[in-house]
């Protein structure tokens, strides 16, 4: 005779797993919002940049921020799009920093 399902307990844990996997994806998000920097910008700025984003139907403009997207995540930088507080305003000040840290150690 073949042992019954337990759909009580099989559905427990398909609930427990949806809910594994949707903080994940939210933790995930947090974290590329911090990435990306995007976490300088008020709720209210980010909120309405996701909207126009997600009513965007214009496809090349959608189709570049997918290359720049895949751009960032592959680690190369796009040097048209670089938004504000992006590599050109943190390069200068570690380039500033660099030659006093050399010439102090260097006299201790």
């Amino acid at each position: 005779m073949r042992k019954p399902r337990d759909f009580d307990a099989e559905l427990k844990a398909l609930t427990d797993k949806a809910r594994l996997l949707k903080t994940r994806k939210q933790s995930q998000l947090g974290e590329l919002v911090m990435t990306t920097g995007a976490d300088s910008l008020s709720a209210e700025e980010l909120a309405g940049a996701l909207l126009a984003i997600a009513t965007t139907t214009d496809s090349v403009k959608r189709e570049a921020w997918r290359k720049r997207g895949a751009a960032f995540f592959s680690g190369k930088r796009d040097e048209s799009g670089s938004g504000a507080g992006d590599k050109p305003g943190s390069a200068a000040p570690s380039d500033d920093r660099a030659p006093p840290a050399a010439g102090a150690s260097g006299t201790v």
